[in-house]
This record gives C-alpha cells, sequence and structure tokens, in this order.
C-alpha cells in the first residue's frame, strides 16, 4: 500500500520537474514550429507527426530551460519570483537537474532526427546551445543579450519547416522557414523589453541587464518597442509572398499595428501599466498571427 506521505513525494517531485520544463513558455515556444511545419506546401495535417513535434520541440526546450536554471540558481535565489523553483529552493541537486537536462535534450533531437530528419535534430541542438550557454550568461553582462537571445528564440519556426522541408537555404523551399524567422525574430523585441521593464527591481536585485538603457526605466524602451514593432508590420507581410494568402497577411497588418500602437503608449506614459499592455499585445500577437497564415494557406496550395 503506497502512503499519502510517498504520494505527496511523488506529486511533489513531478511538480519540481515540471518547473525545470517551464511548460508554459515551452508551449509558446512549440506552437511556432508546429504551426511552422503545417504551412510547408503540400504538408497536410497528421496527427502522430504533429505530437511527435511537439514532444520533441518540448524536450529540447524544456532541456534549455533546465539549463538555463542551472546557470542562474544563484541569481534566482535572489528574486521574488523565481526563489521558489527546485534549484535555489534546494529541492533538487544539481547533478541531477545535469542529468535530467542531457536526458531530455538527447531524447527530443533523437526524436526529432529519426521522426523527420538529421537537420531538424541537429537545429534543435544548436537552438539549446545558444540559449543556454550564450544568451544565458550574456544577461548579467549587457543589454545585448536581448539580441543574442532573439536568434535561438526565432528558430522553432524555422525548425518546423525544416522538419517538413529538410531544407534550410535562402531561396527555394527552405526561404519560407527564413521569412517566419524573420517575424518570430523582431516580434521578440517589444516582448522581452515589456517583461524586463515589468520586471525591472527582480532583475536588478540578480544584475540581470535587459532593458537597452542602462539608465533603466526610461523612455528609451518604449522608444524601441516601437521601432521594432514598426519593422515587424513589413515583415510580416513576406508570408504573402511564398507561404499564406491576402486574409493571412491582413490579420499580420491590424496585429502588427495594435502591436505597435501599444508601443507607442508605452513611449508616451513610461509605466507599468503601458509595459503590461505591450506584453499582453505580445501574447496574443504570435499565435492570432501564425493561425491566420495557416488558415489562410489554402490559397496558395
Amino acid at each position: 500500500m503506497v502512503s499519502s506521505n510517498d504520494t505527496t513525494i511523488k506529486n511533489s517531485k513531478i511538480k519540481d520537474y515540471s518547473q525545470l520544463l517551464k511548460p508554459n513558455l515551452s508551449f509558446l515556444v512549440v506552437f511556432s514550429s508546429v504551426i511552422a511545419y503545417l504551412l510547408v506546401p503540400g504538408i497536410h495535417f497528421d496527427f502522430t507527426k504533429v505530437i511527435v513535434l511537439f514532444a520533441g520541440g518540448m524536450l529540447v526546450t524544456g532541456a534549455a530551460n533546465a539549463i538555463n536554471q542551472i546557470l542562474e540558481k544563484d541569481s534566482d535565489r535572489l528574486m521574488k519570483r523565481t526563489m521558489l523553483r527546485p534549484l535555489p529552493d534546494k529541492r533538487m541537486q544539481q547533478a541531477e537537474v545535469w542529468l535530467f537536462a542531457l536526458l531530455t535534450a538527447l531524447a527530443g533531437a533523437a526524436l526529432l532526427a529519426l521522426s523527420f530528419n538529421m537537420l531538424t535534430g541537429i537545429l534543435s541542438l544548436v537552438s539549446l546551445l545558444l540559449y543556454a550557454f550564450a544568451y544565458t550568461p550574456l544577461k548579467k553582462i549587457s543589454p545585448i543579450a536581448v539580441l543574442v537571445g532573439a536568434i535561438p528564440g526565432a528558430m522553432p519556426p524555422l525548425l518546423g519547416w525544416v522538419a517538413g522541408t529538410n531544407r534550410i537555404g535562402f531561396e527555394g523551399a527552405g526561404a519560407g522557414g527564413w521569412i517566419l524567422f524573420a517575424v518570430q525574430f523582431f516580434w521578440q523585441f517589444p516582448h522581452f523589453w515589456s517583461i524586463a521593464w515589468v520586471a525591472y527591481d527582480d532583475y536588478a536585485k540578480a544584475g540581470i541587464k535587459l532593458l537597452p538603457s542602462s539608465a533603466g526605466r526610461t523612455t528609451f524602451t518604449g522608444l524601441q518597442c516601437m521601432l521594432y514593432s514598426l519593422v515587424l508590420i513589413p515583415i510580416s507581410m513576406l508570408p504573402r509572398l511564398h507561404i499564406t494568402g491576402v486574409i493571412g497577411m491582413s490579420v499580420a497588418i491590424i496585429m502588427g499595428v495594435i502591436y505597435f500602437y501599444t508601443s507607442y503608449l508605452f513611449y508616451q506614459h513610461n509605466d507599468e501599466k503601458s509595459a503590461r499592455r505591450v506584453m499582453f499585445a505580445s501574447f496574443f500577437y504570435l499565435p492570432i498571427v501564425f493561425i491566420a497564415y495557416l488558415l489562410d494557406k489554402t490559397v496558395l496550395i
């Protein structure tokens, strides 16, 4: 018979592993790779393929998040929002988390390579390495970390496209993946900066530097959000060339204008309310635009 205490311990351990994976964040990342895969001309919805792509992506992304928590365990201990994670709270040992990260990374990459193609598996590991060992340490050194982090952050749609085409070039079958990469790349800057503005005090305790100005919460952050959200509008129209139709492009333009407008209000007011407005706009932008691309895909098939 299993005691209630054993069940509690088991549930607590499962919860700890879930915290390492950061499933909510991982879901948004993997979502864009699945949509990109389905956007490939000639690819139609296959439940098994979608589940495998989703599972492989979640494993690799979860591994990256786990390594991030290993490298930032001392910083996490200083911040209210992270101090109760398994490592800073000392509920798990570092060796256990390294083993978990290694196994999930290898399992996810192998699943992607065997189910789709080797290039997809390799790209997933490249993305993990960039996120964990380039972006993560840079967060304490320079705001350029956001630029570096935007590269692995934009790779999921490229990865999904490569899964469907086995091509990564800038021309022909590979072009669509880079177009979707560009959309997600430019989307990230207002997204990250608005979060960094809201969490500025917490980040400052840990010495994390993500805002574009060393002076902290200045209007320069809002100005930069305006710039990147404005550039995102024509970038988001590029899928009309290879991927989607007029409706998909129109939805992207509308969402881009909303994203820009919230950034403009952020620049004007430079307060937490306007920063959160940009943050929430970013949460809606990516899924709505990518789903619109997919629903209008039939125009080009």
